[in-house]
């Protein structure tokens, strides 16, 4: 395998989840930027803070969908290029990576949580849906959508480990991306984890 494909195929990671689609929803829908009001946060949960339930839905989709294409892109045509695990491990971490600090938007993205879905979903569909039930289950209970993403992140790469046990897989550097990337999400959490101790984080569906 020539080296120069992963390292290829990263960037293109890193372009795609580049794109914040807070920001480019809200703007195509004639929406306030989401890195002025709530959180300043550009992604779903502030984006829905504006009132408009489609843009939420649209950005979160999309969020989503840009962490989960680079993962199953690799995975359906990289045999050809030598690309394997590791390569899967590294595109899904650039993507997440790429939402974090966008090249296209000054290097100040979102929280990275719905991106983090999308590549939990292409690593393995039931990674995903365990990562969104555990997300929602929070959520539901609690109305917290931050402690829900923390939770979350602690819980995925437990989940894959535990599951790739069962399967008689070695989850090798795999396991490593989900943890690196669950350990960013708890600190793109930090300030939120501050409120919620202190009993000023915003609910669900609240407005600021």
């Amino acid at each position: 395998m020539d080296p120069i494909y992963p390292l290829l195929a990263a960037l293109a990671a890193y372009l795609v989840g580049s794109l914040s689609f807070a920001v480019v929803v809200s703007r195509a829908m004639g929406l306030n930027d989401p890195r002025t009001y709530g959180s300043k946060n550009p992604g779903a949960t502030n984006v829905l803070r504006s009132g408009n339930k489609a843009a939420a839905v649209a950005t979160l989709l999309l969020d989503g969908i840009k962490g989960w294409l680079p993962v199953v892109a690799v995975k359906w045509w990289g045999d050809a290029y030598g690309l394997g695990d590791g390569t899967v491990a590294l595109v899904g971490l650039a993507a997440f990576l790429g939402h974090l600090f966008p090249v296209f938007f000054g290097f100040k993205g979102g929280k990275g949580v719905a991106t983090a879905i999308g590549v939990l979903i292409g690593v393995e569909p039931w990674l995903g849906l365990a990562a969104m039930l555990t997300w929602a289950i929070v959520a539901f209970f609690f109305r917290y959508s931050s402690l829900a993403s923390i939770v979350m992140a602690i819980f995925a790469p437990a989940f894959f480990l535990f599951g790739s046990q069962v399967a008689w897989r070695a989850p090798g550097v795999q396991v490593l991306s989900l943890a690196v990337m669950g350990i960013l999400l708890v600190w793109r959490h930090a300030e939120n984890i501050n409120r919620l101790l202190a009993g000023k984080e915003s609910k669900l569906g609240a407005k600021k």
